[in-house]
């Protein structure tokens, strides 16, 4: 059994490739106006984060940067860290937000429905990496 973390679930309902999304809301009865109000709600999270990807960019570029120098200041490269956490964790409040707003559109028999279904893909998905991956020759 595959171990999920809290927001996989959850995160896998809004992040997914648009036509498996609608086969997904389709499998759980999501309406024309629960769809419409998911989309206004993902295409202002959308626009939120692709801001912050770009500052995501920058801290990169800066951190390049940084390491490229003939001596690398410890301090320096701290704070650069501390940027790019800070980042992270404003990009991630932002989806979380998003999700929660979605969550609150979607009937909790719709939620547990997709959680599932997300769940039995990632176990499905699983297999098919184990099934693919190259078996170590036993050792003499």
């Amino acid at each position: 059994m595959s171990q999920m973390g809290p927001m996989d679930g959850m995160g896998g309902m809004v992040l997914g490739h648009p036509r498996q999304m609608d086969r997904l809301y389709d499998s759980v009865g999501v309406t024309a106006e629960q769809r419409t109000q998911i989309k206004q709600i993902m295409d202002a999270a959308r626009t939120d984060l692709q801001a912050q990807r770009e500052a995501g960019r920058q801290l990169h570029e800066q951190a390049r940067a940084l390491f490229a120098q003939p001596t690398i200041d410890a301090q320096q490269a701290e704070a650069l860290r501390q940027q790019m956490l800070a980042q992270h964790d404003r990009a991630s409040k932002r989806m979380l937000q998003a999700m929660l707003e979605v969550s609150g559109v979607l009937t909790p028999d719709q939620r547990k429905a997709i959680t599932e279904r997300m769940s039995e893909r990632r176990e499905m998905m699983e297999r098919r990496r184990a099934e693919r991956a190259p078996v170590a020759p036993a050792r003499p």
